[in-house]
């Protein structure tokens, strides 16, 4: 399945065959070229848990490699939630319920911004909201976590505040609030507001009895104003806007899983064979993530994985080709052979 992710192989037979056609260089890993029918077998019946297994092993190599490797200079652990739907067809895959001609699963993932990687995994029906995935989740007090809109749940913010975790958040257009303290903007900044509030509804402040903040910056890119909500009360409202921004980060992950891997169809049609599909997808750009922080060279995720897809069965020396991919292989020592005297 690593080969289907990396080689871009379309079916069972593309891998299965592509294998083969390579069983030469594999020999040395003991590896031999399953049938058709036992790949369709493994995948619909070994179970995804196995493979979600070997994701969280991976996950514990990059991590140290990837500590440090931030953006922003606070302690804090600053993570991204966020989810994707991946579109399926009904008819195929009749479990995945969605809409009625239409099939899809959700993949929530939360990035871990030391290093961008995906630190928590969850893969649902495409109906399942977004925020009773995020109140199953748990973080060590002190985190940062960035979210967009979709998430607003103000019951969950309180439980956060409780915990000693922090939000940052879009605030919707229609939210009623009551400005308890107004703050100094930065001179010759893109801030306009910096506000502390209270929810003045019964409701609302059951839910979230704590004082919030409310940061209003222009945004020159879209002709408006972007409005945040946080609970974190002493971060400078420009870093609020920065830490905002980078939730992007979790965004383009999206984009390369889907752009780099086999993630948008499936070489089978029941629940674990999808699952395994995209675990397997995962851990592929996990492997990706792991040379990216190994090597001197300035990679980027999708030229990586397009000249390994190149040079899946090179014999080459993995660590050096990293370092310097476009310098040739080490020249072959061969015995010198004496000249043939004439005469």
């Amino acid at each position: 399945m690593l080969f289907c992710q990396l080689g871009r192989a379309h079916s069972l037979r593309e891998i299965c065959g592509g294998l083969r056609s390579s069983e030469g260089k594999l020999k040395h890993l003991g590896i031999t070229a399953p049938a058709r029918s036992t790949l369709a077998y493994a995948n619909a019946h070994r179970p995804w848990q196995l493979y979600r297994a070997v994701f969280d092993e991976l996950l514990a190599r990059c991590q140290p490699l990837a500590r440090g490797r931030r953006k922003f200079r606070f302690k804090n652990k600053l993570v991204s939630l966020d989810s994707t739907v991946i579109d399926l067809c009904a008819t195929l895959f009749d479990w995945a319920k969605f809409r009625r001609t239409k099939g899809a699963v959700k993949l929530h993932c939360l990035l871990d911004h030391d290093g961008y990687l995906p630190s928590v995994v969850v893969i649902t029906e495409g109906k399942r909201h977004d925020v009773r995935v995020a109140r199953t989740l748990r973080f060590d007090p002190g985190t940062v976590v960035v979210m967009d809109r979709g998430y607003v749940d103000y019951a969950w913010f309180g439980q956060l505040t409780a915990q000693d975790v922090f939000f940052v958040t879009r605030m919707k257009d229609h939210t009623r609030y009551t400005v308890v303290e107004r703050r100094t903007v930065p001179e010759r900044s893109a801030v306009l507001r910096d506000e502390i509030i209270e929810l003045p509804s019964v409701e609302a402040a059951t839910k979230c009895p704590f004082p919030l903040r409310r940061v209003a910056v222009d945004d020159p890119d879209k002709d408006g104003t972007l409005v945040f909500l946080t609970n974190h009360l002493t971060f400078g409202a420009t870093t609020i806007a920065a830490i905002y921004k980078d939730r992007w980060q979790v965004e383009l992950f999206f984009k390369a899983l889907k752009q780099n891997l086999k993630i948008k169809t499936f070489v089978g049609t029941s629940a674990n064979a999808l699952k395994v599909q995209v675990w397997t997808a995962l851990i592929a750009i996990l492997l990706l993530k792991y040379l990216q922080l190994r090597s001197r060279f300035a990679w980027s995720l999708a030229n990586l994985v397009a000249l390994l897809r190149m040079n899946l069965f090179t014999h080459r020396e993995l660590w050096a080709w990293l370092d310097q991919p476009f310098t040739g292989p080490p020249t072959v020592l061969t015995a010198s052979q004496p000249e043939l005297t004439l005469g």
